[in-house]
């Protein structure tokens, strides 16, 4: 079963013990920038203000959410009904239904009193020593050098065959199968999206830590934590309307959300939130 069939189960579970709120607005960010962090996700927001995020960046995703607004018209649509969008084909509707899947996450989570813990680290808390080697899905340049100053070695699964080979300690490679010789490894919510993620973690058994972040991190953990997945590090939003405003004028979000971190010992289940979520 793949894990958009497991958390959209996940969500009718919780929607039948208690209803959930409906959709207010789909929010789309302005033209991104080449280069510029601003812009990549788009944020369905529910009546209740829990809002989700989705990458909006993935091929011609934007311009096709653009392009098609009257489509995406979605205030007042169930919100669960979108979220089953995400188990779908349609690369539009499983945009926007991974950021419903977010929203509808983060609801049940502020109807049980719970939120994960904060987090200062990009990194996953993967804490690389000298002589490790940190396996990464997707080259994250940025982060490349925090890695490499800890004395570790990084190896990065890509997709983009312009993008291989060995430079300052680094190794590029299109072979997922080099993740079967890394200690630790980080990836990116993005593998949900593109629904790659079943087939990287197979290559991941032997890594002590498998850290999946970003700002669409938000969906039910369970899957991804019976997958081996470690931790999950996703954007916790404190100030929704300060939020939904910045995104939409391309100004930086940061001060409207916190980083948060969450690890299978942390988290009490879904079955245990949705049973205080129902009280």
């Amino acid at each position: 079963m793949s894990v958009a069939t497991e958390v959209i189960a996940l969500l009718e579970l919780a929607g039948e013990r208690r209803p959930w709120p409906r959709v207010r607005a789909l929010h789309l960010p302005p033209r991104p920038t080449p280069g510029d962090l601003r812009g990549e996700f788009c944020a369905l927001e529910l009546d209740d203000e829990s809002i989700g995020l989705s990458y909006v960046l993935l091929g011609d995703t934007w311009a096709d959410l653009t392009r098609q607004r009257p489509r995406l018209d979605l205030a007042g649509r169930d919100a669960l009904d979108v979220a089953r969008g995400f188990g779908g084909v349609d690369p539009l509707e499983r945009t926007v239904g991974f950021a419903a899947v977010n929203a509808l996450t983060r609801c049940l989570f502020q109807r049980a009193g719970f939120a994960p813990g904060s987090s200062g680290d990009s990194i996953g808390h993967l804490d690389p020593q000298p002589g490790e080697s940190i396996g990464m899905i997707g080259l994250f340049a940025p982060l490349v050098p925090r890695i490499t100053a800890r004395g570790a070695q990084v190896v990065v699964v890509e997709l983009r065959a312009d993008l291989a080979g060995e430079r300052d300690g680094v190794r590029v490679t299109l072979d997922a199968s080099e993740l079967e010789s890394c200690d630790k490894v980080l990836a990116t919510g993005t593998l949900l999206l593109n629904d790659t993620l079943d087939r990287m973690l197979v290559h991941t058994r032997r890594a002590r830590s498998v850290a999946l972040v970003g700002p669409s991190v938000g969906c039910p953990p369970d899957p991804l934590f019976a997958r081996g997945v470690t931790l999950l590090g996703g954007s916790w939003i404190i100030d929704p309307a300060a939020y939904v405003e910045a995104l939409l004028g391309g100004q930086p979000t940061a001060k409207a959300a916190r980083k948060s971190a969450l690890t299978p010992a942390q988290y009490p289940g879904w079955d245990a939130l949705v049973e205080r979520a129902a009280r």
